[in-house]
């Protein structure tokens, strides 16, 4: 694809200046050390049992891996951070690092508080336009999964939560996990902030759908607060995109959603083959592209009704969003459009895309190092395969510090 007029991901110099000489070359040992592949999974199985058995690591985590991809521990932390990234007009979307698990009523009633304490937080900063929250940090996976097997067995996109398999119990304990989501989708109303729901393993994405489409008729009437994220990775999600978007123009909403490729592709694959039903998951990257891209060009088409966030790695993709309002004559900063990658990763995307006058966000995780280690972990291994992510970063990473030299 040719360049779109003064968009080039190849400046290192726009793309690390927000970066010391100091911490690009712990940027540099970093991604060179997860270009060793027996290291990163040595790494990975290590790093959590000597969290979880005390051994004095976290300074090394925390200098390190933790530096690299996180905001901070505190709210209060990730200040400095979000304050740095907006010197360069890159904004920041919070992600407090609360993973699925068994939690109980009283941890999913402590995650909403804090999602809640998030997005009172980023209203009193003039840089952090939205959050994010996994309804696994205030629904209990396994009641996930059992209305997401109702919703199977039904056909056709419905946009609705089948409680009729539910006990009585089981009705009143998903009664609080909607009374949850209203409550932080309320007070996000309340202060403008955004609230990007993460996208879910496929067997309890269903009532995560219909309930954030819910959410969506609510509060979406003026202007996008509520945000699904759709993994194109998914063979069925492009027409999931366009049904969404049908379902929001016949409520009258507008359709927030955010774009990613996906997170959870082995375990998916994994699953299919042991339960012996088809893979949800598409053939080949290819399809998976094409079917990104093709998103992200619909959304573009229907921009009045959908506010799009392009959340993407890939450097066509990006450039792809760009050409296409270019080419309809819409600004590079609309309204209705926002890019996005994770702290840590693809500088040379977020940084130029920014330059340009795009509006774009840094993915930052917080919380204690505990909590986050699932979140970089992740991070090591997407990371650990050198012709893909870790050898782009790593290049760009030395023809900077090459160019500083010179």
């Amino acid at each position: 694809m040719d360049p779109v007029q003064g968009i080039s991901f190849d400046n290192t110099e726009n793309a690390f200046a927000y970066k010391s000489d100091k911490s690009l070359r712990k940027a540099n040992f970093l991604f060179s050390s997860m270009g060793i592949g027996p290291l990163v999974k040595l790494g990975t199985r290590l790093t959590p049992w000597a969290i979880r058995a005390g051994l004095p690591v976290r300074g090394i985590i925390r200098d390190t891996i933790f530096e690299q991809f996180v905001g901070g521990e505190t709210l209060p932390e990730t200040a400095s951070v979000a304050r740095k990234l907006g010197e360069y007009n890159v904004k920041v979307i919070l992600d407090y690092g609360v993973e699925g698990g068994d939690y109980g009523e009283e941890g999913l009633d402590h995650a909403c508080d804090e999602f809640i304490r998030v997005i009172d937080y980023a209203a009193t900063q003039p840089n952090i336009p939205f959050m994010s929250i996994k309804m696994t940090g205030i629904a209990r996976f396994g009641l996930l999964e059992k209305l997401d097997a109702a919703a199977t067995a039904k056909s056709g996109f419905e946009g609705r939560v089948h409680t009729e398999v539910l006990s009585a119990a089981e009705q009143a304990e998903w009664e609080r996990v909607v009374a949850r989501l209203k409550r932080i989708c309320s007070e996000a109303a309340a202060k403008n902030i955004g609230v990007l729901v993460d996208a879910e393993e496929t067997w309890i994405q269903d009532p995560v759908d219909a309930l954030t489409m819910q959410m969506m008729e609510l509060y979406n009437k003026e202007t996008a607060i509520v945000f699904n994220t759709v993994q194109l990775y998914r063979h069925d999600r492009l027409q999931f995109l366009k049904d969404s978007y049908q379902e929001a123009e016949r409520k009258g909403f507008i359709l927030g959603v955010k774009l990613v490729r996906g997170a959870y592709m082995e375990k998916e694959r994994r699953r299919a083959e042991e339960m012996k039903y088809p893979s949800p998951i598409q053939p080949n990257k290819e399809a998976t592209d094409r079917d990104y891209n093709q998103g992200v060009a619909f959304a573009i088409d229907h921009i009045e009704r959908i506010s799009l966030i392009v959340a993407s790695h890939n450097e066509y993709s990006n450039l792809q969003a760009t050409r296409l309002l270019q080419e309809r004559n819409l600004s590079l900063s609309h309204p209705h459009i926002h890019f996005s990658q994770l702290y840590g990763m693809s500088d040379n995307i977020t940084f130029n895309l920014a330059k340009a006058g795009c509006a774009v966000s840094k993915y930052l995780p917080f919380g204690p190092i505990g909590d986050v280690i699932p979140y970089l972990m992740r991070r090591a291994q997407e990371n650990s395969s050198v012709s893909g992510q870790t050898g782009r970063e790593l290049g760009l990473i030395r023809k900077e510090l090459k160019r500083r030299k010179g």
